[in-house]
């Protein structure tokens, strides 16, 4: 084993990470009342504390910013509660834990507002479903955010940053990536505002920057780290021909600010790693602390990756699903075992924490 082996310790800005396995964020849509995680959610994440870093399922970072049913949000007391049994749960079996912070935007349907309409860049509806009154549903048409409503999104991500380390967080990952509302800034496709926030490749990046700046003063840019998926259709993105000085520019952004990390989905989110041509050894060069690489890694070229210095951690993310001991399985040789689609997204406990680990499997 080599000191870049998947299996080798890390240093995350002064945070110890007992392996370079990260466990990327995926919705579940079973939260409580309130949108509250549950007890089961603590459960959840406490199983898979052998990752040397997980990074929770999306949490709004307000009311306004939900766009799926039963996701949870940390802007309330009780939210902050169920999070911090959570946290709790995670540091007890010695595991590290980010939360991620988004808000959806234009994703979003006017159910899960009481009637009022989703906010976007521009007044532009996404071509994709969400996940509503028990099932899966066209967005609604949003409405084009007011030039002064800007800082109050700037300001719902700080305060929920400021939540997450009350709550016991590591961390916090500012969703950047995915089609939800910061991606959305950056995208031509999306954003054909002509103020401060929409036009040349400054202007687009501008709000993500903003966001970003205030979560870092706000827990310390150790704490800090970004999402971005440069060239993923996901969530009715549509990306550019040439997305590379638009996300060049981003991430050299987020290198002055000195955060933690930069989590890159290279290619399309779940699918092809080449779908689009991007050179994301670019990002990789123009960013100097640790780069979190994504989508579609085994072990052969998690290895690959990190013997080459191309990256400094490996997200996985649909494997912890059905494999809370993926850490161990890659360790060890075991079989992964395969998720159940039909019980990702919403009910209790099946398909959730009743996974086995391959040792019970085994002893079975």
């Amino acid at each position: 084993m080599t000191d870049k082996d998947l299996f080798s310790p890390y240093d995350l800005g002064g945070l110890t990470l007992a392996n370079r396995i990260v466990m990327a964020p995926l919705t579940r849509n079973r939260a409580d009342a309130g949108l509250v995680p549950s007890q089961l959610a603590a459960d959840y994440y406490a199983q898979r504390a052998s990752a040397g870093l997980i990074i929770t399922e999306a949490t709004q970072v307000s009311q306004q910013a939900q766009g799926y049913q039963n996701t949870p949000g940390l802007y309330t007391p009780e939210q902050i509660a169920g999070w911090r049994k959570v946290t709790d749960g995670v540091h007890a079996k010695g595991g590290r834990i980010f939360v991620q912070l988004w808000h959806v935007g234009r994703v979003s349907h006017v159910d899960l507002h009481g009637g009022e309409t989703p906010v976007a860049p521009s007044a532009i509806r996404a071509e994709t479903k969400t996940f509503v009154n028990n099932g899966f549903a066209d967005v609604s048409e949003p409405r084009a955010l007011a030039p002064g409503e800007i800082p109050t999104i700037v300001e719902d991500f700080r305060k929920a940053a400021a939540n997450a380390i009350e709550a016991g967080f590591d961390g916090v990952e500012v969703h950047g990536a995915n089609g939800y509302l910061l991606d959305q800034f950056l995208r031509e496709t999306a954003n054909v505002r002509t103020d401060a926030y929409g036009g040349s490749i400054e202007n687009r990046a501008r709000l993500l920057v903003e966001v970003t700046a205030a979560v870092a003063n706000e827990i310390g840019a150790h704490r800090t780290g970004v999402r971005l998926s440069p060239v993923s259709p996901a969530s009715g993105i549509v990306p550019a021909s040439d997305e590379q000085p638009q996300f060049n520019h981003v991430v050299q952004a987020l290198d002055g600010l000195g955060i933690a990390y930069i989590h890159v989905v290279e290619g399309a989110t779940g699918g092809p790693r080449d779908a689009t041509p991007f050179d994301f050894d670019a990002l990789r060069q123009r960013f100097r602390k640790t780069y979190i690489a994504n989508n579609g890694y085994d072990l052969e070229l998690a290895n690959l990756r990190l013997s080459q210095g191309k990256a400094d951690l490996i997200a996985f993310g649909h494997h912890f699903i059905a494999n809370p001991d993926l850490v161990e399985r890659l360790q060890s040789g075991a079989p992964l075992a395969q998720m159940n689609s039909a019980t990702i997204y919403g009910g209790g406990g099946e398909g959730y924490t009743d996974y086995p680990t391959a040792r019970v499997s085994t002893d079975a």
